[in-house]
C-alpha cells in the first residue's frame, strides 16, 4: 500500500478522534477553560511518545515504518499537531540542542500567535 494512503487514512481517524474526544470533554467540563483541546494535546503527546519509542526501527526492523507512518504521522498528526511539536522539542532536549529548543519553542509560540491574530485581522477586513 502506498505510504501516503496510510498517512491519509490515519489522519482522518485522528481528526475524528480529536473531534469526538474534544466534544465529549467539553460537554462534561466547566466552560471556563479549553479542557477539550487540553486533553487532546496531552493525550496526543502521550501517544506519540509511546508510539515513537515502541516502533523504533532498531526494535522491530524496517517493517514497522508503515505502522509508524500510519500511527504517528497519520493518527497522531490528525489528532493533534501539538504532539509532534512536543516530541520534536523533547528530541532537541535529548540531543542537548538547548538553543535550538528555546528558539523553536519561543518562535513557534510567538509567530503562531502573530499569525493567528493576523489571520483574524485579515478575515475581519474582508
Amino acid at each position: 500500500m502506498k505510504i501516503w494512503i496510510l498517512v491519509f487514512l490515519g489522519g482522518g481517524i485522528g481528526s475524528v478522534g480529536r473531534f469526538l474526544v474534544s466534544r465529549w470533554i467539553t460537554s462534561i467540563a466547566a466552560p471556563t477553560f479549553p479542557y477539550g483541546t487540553f486533553v487532546v494535546n496531552v493525550t496526543g503527546c502521550f501517544l506519540i511518545g509511546f508510539l515513537v519509542f515502541y516502533f523504533t526501527e532498531g526494535r522491530f526492523g524496517m517493517a514497522t515504518v508503515p505502522w509508524r507512518l500510519f500511527l504517528v504521522t497519520g493518527i497522531c498528526g490528525g489528532y493533534t499537531t501539538f504532539s509532534a511539536f512536543s516530541y520534536e522539542n523533547v528530541s532537541l532536549l535529548e540531543n542537548k540542542q538547548i538553543l535550538t529548543f528555546l528558539t523553536y519553542t519561543c518562535a513557534s509560540l510567538v509567530f503562531g500567535f502573530i499569525a493567528t491574530f493576523t489571520g483574524i485581522l485579515l478575515a475581519k477586513a474582508i
